[in-house]
């Protein structure tokens, strides 16, 4: 009797079953449990001898046949032979959103790509913002991780936090963007966002509004390039993916 393939292109949210050195059994067998087991019990109603696709985190990729599952855990053999897809050449500097949008945004910066992230402030950023259980390391991996198992991807963003917009623009940003081709998309009378062809990017976008004067000038004065973001102003999850649609 043939076998089920699942966590295949029409799965809801789960396109890699994603696991770490601690599931492992041994080189060839992981056990899997928590929210994974119970969206391949309840969701996929996946039995023994099923195959899937799976990936160890911030390694490669594979396929896993279903050894044993029952309530508490499964036991599934991996093969694996595939590298995750390449990262975009890319830095995200974004004023930290708040927090609703935040955890979706988490989710697109890793299903995009995103190789590195930087949450900063700024002055339209809420202080009650930097005090959110969104920021807690778990809860950022997790929202990572379901980017990633979105994508097919395997190696997580890394996530830097700035609580303070100065320091950051004087003492970290020099280093952060040096041999990269650095921009600031900000509504306004500024050029059109160009198509980045090679090399690296770093790329600036600020809350919903923009920044405000003095932040554009500290931020122009660094090595950042203001580009347009359009006549519209754009929630920043959207301001997001539109300014990366652009530049790759």
């Amino acid at each position: 009797m043939p076998t089920n393939t699942i966590c295949g292109s029409g799965d809801p949210g789960v396109n890699l079953l994603l696991f770490t050195e601690a599931d492992r059994l041994d080189a060839n067998s992981i056990t899997v449990y928590d929210r994974r087991l119970q969206h391949l019990r309840q969701v996929h109603r996946a039995s023994a001898g099923d195959t899937l696709r799976v990936g160890e985190i911030d390694g490669l990729m594979g396929e896993a046949e279903i050894l044993t599952i029952g309530k508490e855990a499964a036991v599934l053999a991996v093969s694996l032979d595939q590298p995750p897809p390449p990262k975009l050449p890319l830095t995200l500097v974004l004023a930290l959103p708040r927090p609703k949008m935040l955890r979706r945004i988490l989710r697109n910066v890793a299903e995009l790509g995103v190789a590195e992230l930087h949450l900063i402030n700024s002055y339209r950023v809420e202080k009650s913002y930097w005090q959110s259980p969104v920021l807690a390391d778990a809860t950022v991996r997790e929202y990572l991780l379901q980017g990633l198992e979105q994508s097919r991807d395997t190696r997580l963003p890394r996530v830097h936090y700035h609580r303070r917009f100065k320091p950051f623009v004087e003492d970290s940003l020099p280093a952060i963007l040096a041999e990269k081709h650095a921009l600031l998309a900000q509504p306004g009378e500024y050029p059109p966002c160009p198509r980045v062809t090679n090399g690296e990017c770093l790329l600036v976008i600020g809350p919903e509004g923009g920044f405000i004067p003095y932040e554009v000038t500290q931020l122009q004065d660094a090595g950042c390039e203001a580009v347009s973001l359009g006549a519209r102003i754009l929630r920043v999850e959207n301001a997001v993916t539109s300014v990366l649609g652009r530049l790759f």
